[in-house]
């Protein structure tokens, strides 16, 4: 959402906000967030692409390869969250899908729980953002943790995407919160700021995280009304600080 800002500026800028996590940095820029003292919530650098993921069995042998040269870097780095995608249907059923994800994942579990690494799906919606997204539903996502059977294995929260396809964020994270490894947040409609203009009531969400003991990051993944305004920043940091 921050991209055309350097890096190191928008680490020292978010650190000044009391916010010392970034998300979605690639193997590119992990000397710079050890430099600058900062986290990565969760990596990115391993997948294909959002649309070509480990529901096409095609796939597999390209994105196992690629999960097990980064995962051991990432690891070495002491980040320990890295992100993955179903892919698109392109035809393919919901029950394909699932087995052939929990195929290529279960696969790489060996390694991720040798190093400690997460490997966690985004839930995407696809009416909106995504068209023909396969995990764009929380019930196929905790399914899909369950078939692939380990702790290394979860699912990346976004509220805003779930939002806009089943609702009920409450209810879904209190239920489900064991397969849940990260969050993201936006406003809804339109993917802004953590605002009055939006319909989700983001401090109840963040209190129903708390209250599930989760430890891992929440990560702010709007876009600003104002563009790079680090104002909205500081709005949704401290509206999420419950």
């Amino acid at each position: 959402m921050y991209s055309d800002v350097p890096l190191e500026d928008f680490c020292n800028a978010l650190k000044k906000i009391g916010i010392h996590t970034v998300d979605l940095i690639g193997p590119n820029d992990w000397d710079t967030l050890k430099k600058l003292g900062m986290n990565c919530g969760i990596a990115n650098g391993a997948e294909i692409s959002l649309n070509e993921g480990f529901n096409h069995v095609e796939n597999h042998e390209k994105l196992i390869q690629k999960y097990t040269d980064i995962i051991p870097k990432l690891a070495s780095y002491g980040f320990d969250n890295l992100i993955c995608f179903s892919g698109q249907r392109k035809g393919i059923s919901d029950a394909e899908g699932l087995e052939n994800c929990a195929k290529g994942l279960k696969a790489l579990m060996p390694i991720a729980e040798k190093y400690k690494v997460t490997l966690s799906m985004e839930l995407l919606n696809s009416k909106v953002n995504h068209p023909d997204y396969q995990c764009d539903h929380s019930a196929w996502g905790v399914e899909l943790c369950k078939k692939v059977g380990s702790p290394n294995f979860k699912l990346l929260y976004d509220i805003y995407h779930m939002q806009i396809m089943e609702g009920n964020i409450i209810d879904t994270i209190q239920k489900n919160s064991a397969y849940f490894s990260h969050y993201h947040t936006a406003g809804v409609p339109g993917r802004h700021d953590i605002d009055d203009d939006q319909e989700l009531n983001y401090p109840a969400i963040m209190e129903a995280i708390v209250k599930t003991g989760f430890k891992g990051s929440v990560a702010q993944e709007f876009n600003p009304k104002i563009t790079y305004d680090m104002g909205s920043l500081v709005t949704a940091f401290k509206t999420c600080d419950v």
